[in-house]
């Protein structure tokens, strides 16, 4: 609801252009108080540069293709999704997204929070 309590629809023409972030193509559908919602597409075997996102707690959901995330100290752990799988990347987690696929990969991510939704950095703390 937006904030005169009306449904709306949002078509895949309507989204924004979101925060960019290297080897990444966002798109903002919703954002509304602390309400982020879009649609993320990464190309095959792309990875994203060293991000997180402030306070927001995030959602992924992945449609296609593949997801792979490395985070923490040094960025050595990893998390390999697949179609169907949800991420939950909590506040301030520093990470960065790869497609490890020939296909692109497309997914829905929902945040909750206020701040910048997305701050590029320059990599992990070291390991």
């Amino acid at each position: 609801m937006d904030e005169h309590g009306l449904l709306r629809q949002i078509e895949p023409q309507d989204r924004e252009p979101g925060d960019p972030t290297p080897g990444m193509v966002r798109e903002v559908a919703i954002q509304s108080g602390t309400l982020w919602s879009g649609h993320v597409t990464t190309e095959p075997h792309m990875v994203s540069g060293w991000h997180h996102h402030g306070e927001y707690e995030t959602s992924i959901y992945l449609v296609d293709g593949g997801m792979r995330l490395e985070f923490g100290p040094g960025g050595q752990d990893v998390i390999d999704a697949g179609p169907g799988d949800f991420v939950h990347v909590p506040p301030y987690a520093v990470h960065r997204e790869g497609n490890p696929t020939d296909s692109p990969a497309h997914a829905v991510v929902t945040r909750s929070g206020t701040g910048p939704p997305t701050v590029n950095v320059d990599g992990p703390e070291p390991a």
